[in-house]
């Protein structure tokens, strides 16, 4: 169950915490790597933009088992996180990626389904 503030709204401050330790997005392998875990994990209409296209829920999951068989990338870092409930049980969270060769600005909508997350929608623009 979730926390709730003094006036009985969802308490931000705990969901940020919750979902900022979840991002970068698919990049905690404890939050599990596989096709049952990535479907779980992610809405059935979920879908992405990135810097230069646009996937849906398959895609992404088919190139994530991809790239789970290599070691996770080293030197990453989130920053500057933000949250705003967009509606019951729906929040976006934004963010600063920082990698080696580039910075981005994340956004990831998250739902709050039967005490699990569950992932919307996500864009990563690339930042000067």
């Amino acid at each position: 169950m979730q926390r709730q503030s003094a006036e009985g709204k969802p308490d931000l401050q705990v969901i940020l915490g919750e979902l900022s330790a979840r991002e970068p997005l698919f990049h905690h392998r404890e939050l599990g790597t596989s096709r049952e875990d990535l479907l779980k994990m992610t809405a059935d209409d979920f879908w992405e933009i990135g810097a230069s296209n646009a996937c849906d829920r398959e895609f992404v999951i088919e190139n994530l088992l991809e790239f789970y068989k290599k070691p996770e990338p080293e030197g990453w870092s989130c920053s500057e996180f933000s949250i705003r409930e967009l509606a019951e049980d729906l929040y976006q969270l934004n963010y600063i990626l920082q990698q080696p060769d580039r910075r981005t600005r994340r956004t990831t909508l998250w739902r709050k389904n039967a005490d699990a997350w569950q992932i919307v929608f996500h864009q990563g623009t690339i930042i000067a």
